[in-house]
């Protein structure tokens, strides 16, 4: 496997406990709010995550539509809003990161 890593991105309805539990464990993760992308459309966060080479972990099922629909992307982590607890959805993430590259992750769809 590659030495490169995923990268992830959250957007803003994701908790985020999970982008600081995340980056205790090395793992690079930027947030909607950070981006300042808080309100935009999806199409912009796709372009954001798209340009920056980030997973969009989301609980937002419109995601999977534009997936769906063959719009390309950098990889597409969903949970569906409560789910999973954060401590969950964080290990389910640092599993992604130790068994896929980010070229595995192109335009796939992983449901955590």
């Amino acid at each position: 496997m590659s030495s490169a890593r995923l990268r992830f991105h959250l957007d803003e309805m994701v908790d985020s406990d999970i982008a600081l539990a995340l980056r205790r464990l090395g793992i690079d993760v930027t947030t909607t709010p950070e981006a300042g992308l808080r309100t935009q459309p999806d199409a912009e966060q796709l372009a954001y995550v798209v340009r920056e080479q980030r997973v969009i972990v989301t609980h937002d099922a419109d995601y999977l539509r534009i997936a769906q629909a063959g719009e390309a992307h950098a990889g597409i982590a969903y949970c569906a809003l409560l789910a999973r607890t954060i401590g969950q959805i964080v290990e389910r993430l640092v599993e992604l990161c130790e068994r896929l590259t980010p070229s595995e992750m192109n335009d796939r769809v992983e449901y955590r």
